[in-house]
């Protein structure tokens, strides 16, 4: 459910200028959560990204200076989430044969961790801040999402994240490889136009080939991902889930 003061301009939006796209969420109010409503604007936003020959890069940037996304909304897990259409957009854009940034202004949480690591590459700032709370809602997370965090932070870090729900700061999202770049936060805007700057002085074609060899050297067996999704439907269904969903949206109501 909406709050009553939000409208259809707080949807992500996108914008195009000088061979790149920017895709902005825009509820800082609400830490730019994701809502169900939204998953169908991002896919068609990456399918023009995608069919459009003049774009060779993607941005992706939260509004304000708090959080860059807190993911998907409670009650969007509660409800929804078996519809899988966030999954659908990520993979697809883990896929997508341009280079993508996301440019990380603040905290990043839940499945909006994914979306970073689906990006090529992640820039954040001093009081960037990341966690994981799948483990503390009761929900096992669902297969490609486990895949990417081994694959791109390493079996460790991900234990640590996955299993512990804890609360990681900057300088530790780069030393395990979740951030290619830490600046100050004076510093994001130049930095991330110097990466798009160095990515389109690359050849489009060598990126989208190498960009589809990266992804196919960090790809599991799929019989270990059919394995992993069938106690992603489990977790689903259990009770645990749907009272720690439920405890959760009632204690971040009353904060409201």
């Amino acid at each position: 459910m909406k709050p009553k003061n939000e409208t259809v301009s707080s949807t992500p939006l996108l914008t195009v200028a000088n061979r790149t796209a920017t895709i902005l969420l825009r509820r800082p109010q609400q830490h730019n959560r994701l809502d169900p409503d939204d998953l169908p604007i991002l896919l068609d936003q990456l399918e023009q990204v995608e069919n459009d020959a003049d774009i060779d890069v993607l941005v992706f940037r939260g509004s304000g200076l708090r959080t860059f996304s807190s993911g998907y909304t409670i009650e969007a897990i509660q409800s929804r989430l078996d519809e899988r259409t966030f999954e659908k957009f990520l993979n697809r854009l883990e896929h997508l044969d341009r280079p993508s940034i996301v440019a990380i202004q603040g905290g990043i949480y839940g499945g909006a961790t994914d979306l970073a690591l689906c990006c090529d590459l992640r820039i954040g700032v001093s009081s960037s801040r990341m966690f994981m709370p799948a483990a503390r809602f009761g929900l096992h997370y669902y297969a490609d999402g486990l895949r990417r965090y081994v694959s791109r932070l390493g079996p460790t870090a991900a234990r640590k994240l996955m299993l512990t729900g804890c609360t990681i700061e900057a300088k530790e999202m780069l030393r395990i490889g979740f951030l290619t770049d830490l600046v100050a936060p004076a510093d994001l805007e130049s930095t991330v136009a110097r990466y798009v700057e160095q990515l389109l002085a690359c050849d489009r074609g060598a990126i989208a080939a190498m960009k589809r060899s990266l992804n196919q050297l960090a790809q599991v067996d799929s019989a270990i991902l059919e394995s992993i999704e069938a106690r992603f439907l489990t977790s689903l269904q259990s009770d645990a889930l749907q009272q720690r969903l439920a405890a959760a949206a009632t204690a971040r109501r009353s904060k409201e």
